[in-house]
C-alpha cells in the first residue's frame, strides 16, 4: 500500500506536524498519524454506504 505525507498537516490528536499520510484502503482513502496512530477516513459515495459507523469521517481529499 503507497501511503503520500501530507505537507504541513497537523495531527488534531498529538497535534505533531508533518506525520499524516494518505493512502487508499478498500476505496475508502484513509488517512493516518505515523506518530501516534489516530486515523480518519472518507469513503467514496460508492463504498459510503458500507462504511461503520464507528469511523471518524473527514472531508474530501484532493492531493
Amino acid at each position: 500500500m503507497k501511503k503520500r505525507f501530507i505537507a504541513g498537516a497537523i495531527c488534531p490528536e498529538c497535534k505533531a506536524r508533518d506525520t499524516m499520510a494518505l493512502y487508499k484502503e478498500h476505496g475508502v482513502e484513509k488517512v493516518t498519524c505515523v506518530s501516534c496512530g489516530m486515523e480518519m477516513s472518507q469513503p467514496e459515495e460508492q463504498v459510503e454506504p458500507q462504511v461503520r459507523s464507528t469511523e471518524q469521517v473527514i472531508g474530501v481529499f484532493k492531493p
